[in-house]
């Protein structure tokens, strides 16, 4: 017993001139709070650095796990996206990128991820695009794309102007938006018409004299492109279906009509003229 007792006695003295160096542990998310707890309990500099260099790499290891089970759950709940915009040049339908993130921005916020394109320096002639997917912890996976700068006369077949520099610019940019973001989540849009391989086979839109007549209308009316098209549930003038080619023309003629409308009664004189001879009173 004695001799128990003295081990004990022996081992207690030990530790107390040798204290072992604790990990600290620090209520909150404050790395400064838990380095300067640390330097008050007189722990070295070198094991400060470490235990932080050791947090970071547990904070990235979580961050990383917690961006990939969000990608899960987004991927398990993501609706399908619609290729909402059609291509007459190489007539097939393609999905723009409001649909897409108008389609997941709101199923990725809720899953504590989003998507930015950060700006890149770029040179005359090609456009380098990153997606970024983020995740509220920190991690993010990148993906980026280069492309020419999109310089081809859009517009010409319908009476437009071709599209000016800034306007090739943004083309691009879009698109190649569109495309890296499509590739980071993994999507694809569908088809807007079912049964047709992909093709757009058995949609039928207006002709391009049709397309040219629309135009004008819309120009002499001076009508809102961006309300027309909404109405018309169409990207363009030429992707406006053969069938509602109609409904597009009545929709022009009436806003015709109705903009005569009033400006002959802004035209029209307060009080007519009398002419002479003629009496206030008939009978």
């Amino acid at each position: 017993m004695e001799e128990q007792a003295k081990f004990e006695t022996d081992v207690k003295k030990w530790d107390e001139r040798h204290p072992e160096e604790k990990a600290v542990v620090v209520q909150g998310e404050s790395a400064n709070a838990a380095v300067m707890l640390a330097m008050q309990k007189g722990y070295s500099p070198e094991f400060i650095e470490k235990m932080m260099t050791l947090q970071e790499r547990f904070e990235k290891n979580e961050a990383r796990k917690a961006f990939f089970d969000a990608l899960a759950n987004f991927k398990a709940e993501a609706p399908p996206v619609k290729k909402d915009a059609f291509n007459r040049q190489f007539n097939s339908w393609y999905t723009s990128l409001g649909m897409l993130l108008d389609t997941y921005g709101p199923v990725l916020g809720k899953h504590g991820l989003s998507v930015s394109f950060p700006p890149k320096q770029e040179d005359e002639k090609s456009m380098t695009v990153e997606c970024r997917l983020s995740h509220r912890l920190g991690h993010t996976e990148s993906l980026s794309m280069t492309g020419p700068i999109d310089t081809a006369p859009i517009g010409k077949e319908s009476g437009r102007a071709a599209r000016n520099p800034l306007q090739n610019i943004k083309s691009t940019f879009t698109y190649l938006r569109s495309a890296t973001c499509e590739a980071i989540l993994g999507v694809a849009g569908t088809e807007a018409t079912e049964n047709d391989d992909g093709n757009g086979a058995g949609t039928q839109f207006i002709t391009t004299d049709q397309a040219k007549e629309i135009d004008k209308k819309i120009k002499e009316v001076d009508a809102d492109r961006i309300k027309f098209f909404a109405y018309m549930g169409a990207a363009s003038v030429e992707a406006i279906l053969a069938t509602d080619y109609n409904k597009a023309m009545t929709a022009l003629k009436a806003k015709e009509k109705s903009a005569k409308t009033e400006r002959a009664k802004k035209d029209a004189p307060l009080f007519q003229e009398r002419q002479p001879g003629e009496d206030d009173d008939k009978d």
